[in-house]
């Protein structure tokens, strides 16, 4: 990763056609399943405002977790870019969307 502006690894695996298209089939395919079937939207609804207030709880009682440990995630951070960075040269596949 350059050294310059801190890239974050995980919003470079999302950014991969290989990864972004199959994310978007998903959501399409969650978001038509939801409309062929208002049972399912209902439950999914509900499920998905829980996992929402879930997330805020646990951002709020991880933060001081996370600012303490914030030196070892850029080390992580850092090796895991140049992982990828290894697998993108290695690997040019995923450069492409899955239907290629």
């Amino acid at each position: 990763c350059p050294s310059d502006v801190q890239e974050n690894v995980l919003q470079r695996v999302l950014q991969l056609p290989v990864v972004s298209s199959t994310c978007e089939s998903l959501q399409r395919t969650y978001t038509s399943t939801k409309e062929a079937h208002p049972l399912v939207a209902s439950v999914c609804e509900v499920y998905e405002r829980g996992v929402q207030g879930a997330g805020a709880l646990a951002m709020r009682g991880m933060e001081p977790v996370v600012r303490k440990l914030e030196p070892q995630f850029a080390v992580a951070n850092n090796l895991a870019c140049r992982g990828l960075d290894h697998l993108e040269e290695k690997i040019p596949a995923l450069q492409y969307p899955v239907d290629k």
